[in-house]
């Protein structure tokens, strides 16, 4: 099994000043998810399954693979972004402000989360749990022997494409090759607007261990048409 995480493409946080909650793509943006579905579909391994965060910004860079494929995408609600408090309406330098003194505050109140959002800890819970769901049912389970970062693989050859956040992705990345969690993921594992991260499952000592094939991959975009 090999795993394709998607970052989202380039998303229209401001409109006349006002932070959207769930915004949608800019035109960069849909350039980028344009181009990343483009590569896919020219890949000799043809995606088999597309996962998608609920969020706009997911469920548009998603469209151009979803037509390239013909594939009926499946909407995961569990890789929805670290939820944050309720900003609709705020203008943007406040919450650009929050963000920017929230840098700087000790790990114990990273773990926690902004007041009023997600606390990392439910984050990284609901992530690695809809995760750990996503494997089970194609056959790849925790090793029996609960031998660390081992599974156990009985399931096909399927590439899947997960299409979903920085956070997330982040996240399951930071899960699957066993690296001890932070509450600021998305720091360690930097991944630009519409980059693929791929993780391969591989025979080893009896069993199999995620494998990480490229990272941050932008390979598909020009350079004027990157950015994070």
């Amino acid at each position: 099994m090999e795993l394709v995480f998607i970052r989202h493409g380039q998303p229209q946080w401001s409109v006349d000043g006002l932070s959207q909650p769930d915004p949608v793509l800019t035109p960069r943006g849909h350039d980028q998810a344009r181009l990343a579905a483009d590569r896919l579909r020219a890949a000799a391994r043809p995606v088999t399954e597309i996962l998608v965060s609920p969020a706009q910004r997911s469920q548009e860079t998603a469209a151009p693979l979803v037509a390239a494929t013909g594939l009926a995408p499946v909407t995961i609600d569990d890789l929805a972004e670290l939820r944050m408090p309720d900003w609709d309406g705020q203008p943007e330098e406040t919450v650009q402000r929050i963000f920017s003194e929230a840098r700087n505050r000790p790990p114990e109140e990273w773990w926690e989360g902004i007041s009023g959002g997600e606390s990392f800890r439910a984050f990284h819970n609901r992530v690695t749990t809809a995760l750990r769901k996503i494997l089970a049912d194609r056959g790849i389970t925790p090793d029996v022997g609960r031998r660390p970062h081992l599974w156990d693989h009985a399931g096909g050859h399927e590439r899947i494409a997960i299409v979903a956040h920085a956070g997330t992705n982040a996240v399951a990345l930071g899960f699957l090759l066993g690296v001890e969690p932070t509450p600021w993921e998305w720091e360690r594992f930097i991944l630009a607007h519409a980059s693929f991260a791929r993780i391969r499952a591989i025979p080893l000592a009896g069993a199999h261990v995620f494998s990480l094939r490229t990272f941050n991959d932008q390979e598909h975009l020009p350079h004027d048409l990157r950015s994070r």
